[in-house]
């Protein structure tokens, strides 16, 4: 359809210049007097058929201009398109004004080059002014309320500096994990919560994987979707754009990131590590989840259970309700038991915290590991 209407345009150009130019033509080969060839008809007529068999090698090549042009203005907001064309138009009003008594000197490059130059630059300043200051126009055109006449109720303003981000965009091993909705729930998520539509489609392959575990995980993904789609006090947001000529999603969430002045809000550590890298704000929920575990110290004591063993001789391994992981020195001999332990250290580590301990029971030398002993004591900790 957008070929057909560019060939008709082409061609109702090609009546109007050969209506207007081909009577010049006539009039220099010396067919003025032609009346069957020298007519509005027929020079409309040459004029439609010559440039309908330029629009045959130009359609294509303005077609797919046009289409690079629509891309690059969809990765542009409506208000930076807005203010920009509003700031344009402003420098090109000035630039008339101001290059208006040029074209009366009769100096050669002032009265005709000068005044286009002029013109190119004003209109290029007016809209990078309208693009880059969009916060405080906005300030400028927004009414501003009535104070109310009991000053200790009013509300101030919450000023957002150059810190604050207004656009968190999810990636998909973060909807995946499911965590997100009760941290954007609880309030600590402030600003929109962006979905992008590529992270939306790999969402619905990993749900139409043929592997059963993979599509547990993708619809689990989209429930969680939904579940943030309606719930009041999120606002979540669909971003249509794509970055076609980038293959990889954690490149285009990048590239978004960058695009919008946002931060993304992911699990994935090796994500994590490139964003930082390439100055992105990032957001990580494993990070987030480590911050908030309870904070363990030297001699503390806990009451664990012994589920597996360890790497190192005679180590016994337990796991804490946060999944932090508790290694327990001389523990394989209390398998599948609870046990009280003492804290000996602790060691943050990219995974997570590993907590070191030791039976509390070796404190009082007893170091037997005979199934009498290990009777005896549990029998000492019920009196």
């Amino acid at each position: 359809m957008q070929k057909r209407v560019l060939t008709v345009i082409i061609v109702l150009v090609g009546i109007s210049m050969g209506i207007t130019l081909l009577p010049a033509a006539w009039m220099a080969i010396g067919q003025t007097n032609n009346f069957w060839l020298n007519n509005s008809l027929t020079n409309g007529l040459i004029g439609a058929i010559i440039f309908s068999l330029l629009s045959l090698a130009l359609v294509e090549p303005i077609t797919t201009g046009v289409k690079k042009i629509e891309k690059q203005l969809n990765e542009f907001s409506l208000t930076y398109l807005l203010f920009g064309t509003v700031g344009a138009i402003i420098g090109l009003t000035l630039g008339l004004f101001v290059t208006n008594p040029l074209y009366n000197l009769a100096v050669p490059f002032v009265n005709s080059a000068l005044p286009i130059l002029i013109m190119i630059l004003l209109g290029y300043l007016g809209f990078r002014v309208g693009t880059t200051r969009i916060d405080e126009w906005k300030k400028i055109f927004t009414p501003r309320t009535k104070k109310t006449e009991n000053p200790e109720g009013e509300v101030l303003d919450r000023k957002a500096d150059d810190h604050f981000h207004k656009y968190k965009i999810l990636d998909t091993s973060v909807i995946i994990d499911g965590r997100i909705y009760d941290i954007a729930k609880s309030g600590f998520l402030e600003g929109v919560l962006m979905i992008p539509n590529f992270v939306l489609y790999e969402l619905q392959y990993i749900a139409d994987s043929g592997d059963s575990l993979k599509r547990v995980r993708g619809r689990r993904g989209l429930d969680i979707l939904n579940s943030l789609q309606k719930e009041d006090g999120i606002v979540v947001e669909m971003y249509d754009g794509d970055f076609e000529e980038i293959n990889e999603v954690d490149s285009k969430l990048i590239k978004l990131a960058k695009l919008l002045d946002g931060v993304i809000v992911t699990n994935d550590y090796n994500l994590n590590k490139v964003s930082e890298f390439q100055n992105v704000a990032v957001l990580n929920i494993n990070a987030l989840a480590n911050a908030v575990k309870p904070v363990v110290i030297p001699g503390e004591n806990m009451n664990v259970l012994l589920v597996k063993a360890g790497t190192e001789r005679q180590q016994g391994v337990a796991y804490l309700d946060d999944g932090t992981m508790v290694v327990v020195e001389d523990g394989q001999h209390y398998m599948n038991e609870h046990i009280e332990v003492v804290v000996t250290s602790a060691l943050q580590t990219a995974a997570g915290r590993m907590i070191f301990a030791k039976p509390a029971h070796s404190n009082r030398n007893i170091k037997d590991d005979s199934p009498e002993k290990k009777i005896e004591y549990q029998e000492g900790k019920k009196d």
